[in-house]
């Protein structure tokens, strides 16, 4: 197979470099729902070459244009959200980013009709045709996600959105106890990801306040998303970092010393079987 003939100037993808085969790894020692499990997808080795040549080439950066700078995640980070992109919308917005149309249609024509069946033990089910999303496992998947939601930004001067992967942060500041603009945001990325066929994870989503004033305690409204209130801690964990309310680091080296001590432990037993260093 030559590389021109399906390279991005051709907007062709063979059928047999899109099939994928979905093998579930549990996410838990003792899963006990399908969300417990990871769908690893394994993917042609050739498409996963072609797609290092279209990356490597810099067929996306070298087009790029646009006051809005996509940071590329060095390990993206699994979620169903890169399952539901639409390619027809993500074709409209590489468009707008400047991409070639040949090389956006390589795109489209990439990510739909896909086959794809699962594999679980010695059983496999039957192909099924997918057209939406990025399979897992291939090279250009965080790329298109940090691509399809380059446009999911801040509304208002004294909020933030803060995305790694499919992780998303809203920050506001709150002046004067008015707190209009922080809700308003956060209805703003309530109606984005309706709009761009993505699901926000309302049970895995916190609420943490900052209130560094010592005069009176102020109660704020609670936030409500798809009519369900929103989970207020005092602290959570966010790329690896415990975070609290009161800003102290108490949370996050406890937690980094107990791992330490489980970790010392297991060494210390390896060490009395006299294992070798190497």
């Amino acid at each position: 197979i030559s590389y021109p003939q399906y390279s991005p100037t051709s907007s062709i993808v063979p059928s047999s470099f899109k099939q994928s085969t979905i093998v579930p790894v549990p996410k838990k020692p003792r899963p006990s729902d399908l969300n417990d499990y990871r769908p690893v997808a394994l993917t042609s080795v050739m498409m996963k070459c072609f797609e290092k040549r279209v990356r490597d080439y810099h067929l996306f950066t070298a087009s790029l244009h646009g006051p809005t700078a996509v940071c590329i995640p060095p390990q993206p980070l699994h979620c169903s959200a890169f399952n539901t992109i639409i390619p027809s919308l993500l074709t409209t917005k590489l468009e707008d980013l400047g991409l070639h149309t040949s090389l956006c249609n390589w795109i489209s024509n990439f990510l739909t009709d896909r086959p794809q069946s699962v594999w679980v033990g010695n059983c496999a089910s039957s192909t099924l045709t997918l057209s939406t999303g990025a399979p897992q496992g291939c090279v250009l998947r965080p790329l298109l996600y940090s691509l399809y939601t380059y446009d999911c930004t801040a509304t208002s001067s004294s909020t933030i959105i803060v995305r790694f992967a499919d992780d998303t942060v809203v920050m506001g500041l709150i002046s004067d106890n008015d707190e209009r603009a922080y809700l308003e945001e956060i209805k703003h990325l309530e109606n984005w990801c309706q709009e761009n066929n993505l699901l926000l994870n309302i049970s895995k989503t916190k609420e943490l306040i900052v209130d560094c004033s010592k005069k009176q305690e102020r109660h704020y409204q609670p936030v409500r998303i798809s009519g369900t209130t929103v989970e207020r801690v005092d602290s959570f964990r966010y790329l690896g970092v415990h975070i609290s309310q009161d800003l102290s680091w108490s949370r996050h080296t406890n937690s980094l010393a107990k791992k330490t001590r489980q970790r010392l432990y297991h060494l210390k037993h390896l060490r009395d079987f006299r294992l070798p260093s190497k």
